[in-house]
């Protein structure tokens, strides 16, 4: 589980709920979206100036298991770190926590970086890279 990187909290709002009350689990999805974002600023790498650069980095891979349903109104800490970094793609590991620490998600992410071309991946820009090493778990 990350134990460095980029902590990311939010609320369980209505609209994460489903049916039964528990946040819907495609919405951990958005949540750790949202804390990949902000992790990336944080590595001085925001993504809407990436994206403007021409510098791409697909999800290709997404999984999650879920150990506790999350409840609407819960506060839930994301832990965010790099799990596996490699010459183009890199791996993200996220800990969902509640407020007493208890692990109810994980999740992991898998993004490549795209040649300028569009056609085929490309290896990581060499500061990106470095930005990525440092914030290894």
């Amino acid at each position: 589980m990350p134990t460095q990187g980029l902590d990311y909290r939010f609320r369980i709002c209505l609209h994460d709920i489903d049916a039964a009350g528990v946040m819907f689990y495609g919405h951990l999805f958005r949540h750790a979206h949202d804390a990949y974002e902000g992790f990336m600023s944080a590595l001085g790498f925001p993504l809407d100036g990436l994206i403007r650069s021409g510098c791409r980095l697909p999800l290709v891979h997404a999984e999650a298991d879920y150990m506790m349903p999350m409840h609407h109104g819960e506060e839930i800490l994301v832990e965010i770190g790099v799990e596996v970094l490699g010459g183009a793609r890199f791996t993200l590991a996220y800990g969902f926590r509640d407020g007493a620490g208890a692990l109810r998600a994980r999740a992991q992410t898998v993004h490549v970086h795209v040649a300028e071309s569009g056609v085929g991946a490309a290896p990581l820009p060499d500061a990106l890279r470095a930005a990525l090493d440092a914030a290894k778990i």
